[in-house]
């Protein structure tokens, strides 16, 4: 079942608010228990981690920018 436009926008704004800050509390945790790699593998592995959290999400952000295309009165929320 897919979700609806309103449903998708709720949840992206939860994963944007909630989500996404405790995933870079954990990135930070998790790459400061190794010794500290040189400053380019560094750089590379947190645009890696940037980037990786993007592909699951991708369904869910899709379209959150436009109106809401079950809208009749073309009135949001």
């Amino acid at each position: 079942m897919a979700l609806s436009w309103k449903a998708r926008r709720r949840l992206s704004l939860l994963v944007l608010l909630v989500a996404l800050p405790l995933y870079v509390v954990v990135a930070i945790s998790v790459v400061a228990l190794f010794d500290r790699p040189p400053i380019l593998l560094e750089l590379a592995i947190y645009v890696g981690l940037g980037i990786l959290w993007t592909f699951p999400l991708k369904p869910i952000f899709k379209g959150i920018g436009q109106p809401d295309p079950e809208a009749r009165d073309g009135t949001e929320d």
